[in-house]
């Protein structure tokens, strides 16, 4: 049952294969079997799972069943979650029990999903690689020396060993799509404000943005269906109508015109990765699209843009972790100064000090017009380089990440080789559009994903592509376990 895909197990549960209940406790045992080798898992959260899988069961005997009902997920552990401990990865929250369900929860609650528990992460969501996590870093179902990615590599992970067949995920800088790509699974990050950040623990307010990680577009539709709508506490939620997002993955795509940014295919790039985002393209031109040749000039500010807007955006939100009222406290302090300091020094891990003293650094009275201000411009450059892109062509495509995972540690002392691995990724953020990654081949039998960029709201359009795509080729299929 482990190998089945979302849309299989929605046939199989409503058809009496099996039940909700006999499929998550085969989920369960997989986990407590193999979740060792892969540390995937933060918490598990067995008896409630069980629980809502009963509950699920007695919906689909009654008739009632909503469109995921008895579908066995999880999410990440940045996404608050009643009664569940939601800890962002990190000694600061270890201890965080939210008494609320974050928008995204309540609307997969709503579709009947079964929640199996909290997945690994990098702390605050700051990492490529998932080694910067309080519980330990995730290792690559695909050859465990190896990163899954981040930082939803714990969601990735999971559901490329098979212990889940999807979860939810965030993406600030590619944190979606850069780990889909090194796991062979599809993950897509939506337009920003498509789904609410209510319940989401912030890490960059105008960049942060939840998303599915699947094995397939056509699963990463079924959840994007769910998670979507518009939320009134959320003051960037998008006003939009609840969209069946596999309503048009079966038509067809000739004439499709397909950009292909001459900057994404530069110094950096694996040679065998560009040769299998290639072999993907040539697929797609039999498919009867078109390719484009495209500039998207400002790609080169993207890197340093990120680097400047998100980590100040991260020093104002992490603010409220002082030991005080919000998060981990020191012992006995000598004094308030004491307790502040000692708190979030011992509290936070390195990358996240890091990114706090570069973001409270640029919005410093003196430095504020010389970094920040000039990154936002910037910023705008790199956006209105993909408003006058889709005026030629439907969608971007290009490599997800520079390379295949690279091993364990490899990164660790270099922060600017880390943050060079989002680096076809973060424009994406910056300009606030979709993007999605899917699986395209292996090199030495690692997994190479292809990111799909779309225009504002034009997710359908892109898991319309995806999935005609994954109908002529099989890299989804391949399995890592």
């Amino acid at each position: 049952m482990h190998q089945l895909t979302i849309a299989e197990i929605i046939r199989g549960l409503r058809s009496k294969e099996f039940s909700s209940t006999e499929l998550t406790r085969h989920l369960l045992g997989r986990i407590q079997q193999l979740d060792s080798n892969y540390n995937s898992f933060i918490t598990v959260t067995e008896e409630s799972a069980l629980a809502q899988a009963a509950a699920a069961d007695q919906r689909l005997a009654n008739g009632e069943a909503p469109a995921l009902c008895g579908v066995p997920i999880a999410h990440k552990d940045i996404i608050c979650t009643n009664g569940v401990r939601t800890s962002c990865a990190s000694k600061m929250l270890d201890n965080f029990i939210p008494p609320y369900d974050a928008t995204v929860v309540d609307n997969l609650n709503a579709a009947g999903t079964v929640s199996l528990g909290k997945t690994n992460m990098d702390e605050f969501a700051m990492g490529s690689s998932n080694e910067s996590s309080f519980y330990g870093p995730v290792k690559n179902p695909w050859n465990t020396r190896c990163v899954p990615g981040g930082s939803s590599g714990g969601s990735a992970a999971a559901v490329a060993a098979q212990l889940i067949p999807g979860a939810t995920a965030t993406d600030t800088g590619g944190s979606i799509r850069q780990p889909a790509a090194l796991t062979n699974t599809t993950g897509l990050k939506p337009t920003y404000g498509r789904i609410s950040r209510y319940g989401i623990v912030a890490y960059a307010s105008s960049l942060d943005q939840a998303g599915p990680i699947a094995r397939n577009a056509e699963d990463a539709a079924y959840l994007l269906s769910a998670m979507a709508s518009h939320d009134p506490k959320d003051s960037t939620s998008l006003k939009q109508q609840l969209t069946d997002f596999s309503a048009e993955l079966n038509n067809p795509i000739a004439g499709l015109r397909i950009g292909v940014p001459r900057e994404y295919f530069g110094e950096g790039l694996n040679p065998e990765t560009a040769s299998r985002v290639q072999e993907a393209l040539r697929a797609f031109e039999k498919l009867g699209a078109q390719l484009v040749d495209i500039s998207l000039p400002h790609t080169e500010l993207a890197i340093p843009a990120y680097y400047v807007i998100a980590p100040a955006e991260a020093s104002a939100n992490l603010s409220r972790f002082d030991g005080v009222r919000y998060g981990y406290r020191c012992e006995e302090p000598k004094d308030l100064r004491d307790l502040y300091m000692r708190s979030r020094g011992e509290g936070f891990g390195e990358e996240v000090q890091r990114r706090i003293l570069v973001g409270t650094y640029a919005l410093s009275a003196g430095y504020y017009d010389a970094y920040y201000n000039k990154a936002q411009q910037a910023r705008r450059l790199i956006k209105q380089d993909f408003v006058e892109a889709f005026e030629k062509v439907d969608v971007i495509m290009g490599p997800t990440t520079p390379s295949p995972a690279f091993e364990l540690g490899a990164k660790s002392a270099d922060p600017v080789a880390m943050y060079l691995e989002d680096i076809y990724t973060i424009a994406t953020n910056l300009a606030g559009l979709p993007g999605m990654s899917v699986p395209c081949g292996l090199v030495d039998n690692m997994p190479v994903g292809l990111q799909i960029t779309g225009n504002y709201l034009e997710e359908a359009r892109m898991l319309n592509i995806a999935h005609q795509y994954q109908q002529v080729t099989d890299w989804h299929k391949a399995s890592a376990v």
